[in-house]
């Protein structure tokens, strides 16, 4: 069985697909990326300022979900420049407290909207 979760504090899904999915336990949350779920703008104004977006938007589907970032498990990073990783690993490390997740990092030709960074999460759901 699986539930759907979606909310209105983070962007809608741009394709065929939902925000999150819950299901066996754990919450699957589609990567994330820098747009401002009121006004559908793309932040881009600096790698630290998309990475914070993208965590917000990540925040917000928790939430609806029942479950914040010490509930994560497994984190993917996509980045179009690993020249990058500081900064964004700063922002990223900021949300959470202790008992972190596992991770990697890629780098890729590129992302939706042309964005700079891209991160999905799993959690555990209790």
């Amino acid at each position: 069985m699986k539930k759907i979760v979606n909310t209105n504090n983070a962007p809608a899904p741009i394709g065929p697909y939902n925000q999150a999915v819950n299901a066996g336990g754990f919450l699957f949350v589609s990567g994330q990326i820098p747009m401002n779920p009121s006004t559908g703008e793309i932040i881009s104004s600096d790698i630290k300022a998309e990475a914070k977006q993208v965590m917000e938007n990540i925040s917000a589907i928790l939430s609806e979900a029942g479950v914040g970032f010490g509930d994560v498990v497994k984190t993917t990073i996509f980045l179009t420049d690993m020249q990058s990783f500081a900064q964004v690993n700063e922002v990223y490390g900021s949300y959470f407290t202790d008992q972190f997740p596992a991770r990697e990092t890629v780098q890729v030709a590129g992302l939706p909207k042309n964005v700079n960074v891209e991160i999905s999460v799993i959690a555990i759901k209790l």
